[in-house]
């Protein structure tokens, strides 16, 4: 089985977010970058995957070179091999065309993408894949198996879960339960040498422009003061509801 899984270099969830003076663009003085959680949640079942089915797993990021130390421990976690397509992630459909366009070049099985990044939140990228590719898409994910040529998913739909299979190739999109927490993979020391000399492919970026742009960056306002009124002071709740709140 030939796996590709998509990875992104997000923040860390700890980082406090700064933006740069002319609020154009993220300060990325003093960041630490981890893999998408999402992403890393795919990474593990890719692994598991292989490990059942026999294959091999390629990581493919987008992104300039400040991205290389996220995918050398997707090496190191296990990962064979890794693409790196050199250009900055601008938006999400100029993302996934460049996924796709790798795609098209190569015979993958399977496509997994986390279901969104946690810096943007999009949840775009995996259905955008599917499109360009004309195979099927699904996500979110929380339960991915393969038998023969076909993948057994669980996805969400708002009120519960839906059960679908589909022919291979497929893109779906992991989330937290297509692996538990517990089953995610830490980089020993072995891993780490040996990420060292697995094949890191750098290319291009196929020309593809970006259809969106982000004029601005702002944080959202402070959180106000809380007042705190006694349980049995219903008169005085009312009065800050209608006078302060304005909500009645």
């Amino acid at each position: 089985m030939n796996i590709l899984v998509c990875i992104s270099s997000v923040p860390d969830t700890t980082t406090k977010i700064k933006f740069t003076s002319d609020n154009k663009g993220l300060d990325t003085a003093g960041v630490q970058f981890v893999i998408n959680p999402n992403d890393e949640f795919g990474l593990t079942k890719a692994l598991q995957l292989k490990e059942s089915n026999g294959g091999k797993v390629t990581v493919i990021n987008v992104g300039l070179t400040d991205t290389e130390p996220v995918i050398r421990k997707a090496l190191a976690i296990g990962a064979d091999d890794a693409i790196r397509v050199n250009a900055a992630p601008t938006d999400a459909l100029f993302v996934a065309k460049q996924i796709a366009a790798i795609a098209k070049q190569n015979s993958f099985d399977l496509i997994i993408c986390g279901r969104e990044s946690i810096d943007y939140n999009g949840g775009l990228v995996p259905g955008m894949i599917g499109e360009l590719l004309n195979i099927p898409s699904v996500s979110p994910c929380t339960r991915l198996e393969v038998e023969g040529n076909t993948a057994k998913m669980d996805r969400l739909i708002d009120g519960g879960k839906e059960l679908v299979n589909a022919t291979l190739p497929v893109v779906t999109g992991a989330q937290k339960g297509m692996v538990n927490e517990d089953e995610l993979r830490i980089p020993n020391m072995r891993g780490i040498m040996m990420a060292r000399s697995k094949p890191l492919n750098v290319v291009e970026a196929d020309g593809a422009s970006a259809a969106t742009s982000s004029d601005q960056f702002t944080l959202p306002p402070a959180k106000g003061s809380c007042k705190m009124v006694s349980a049995d002071n219903v008169a005085e709740l009312v009065n800050l509801l209608h006078t302060e709140a304005k909500v009645i």
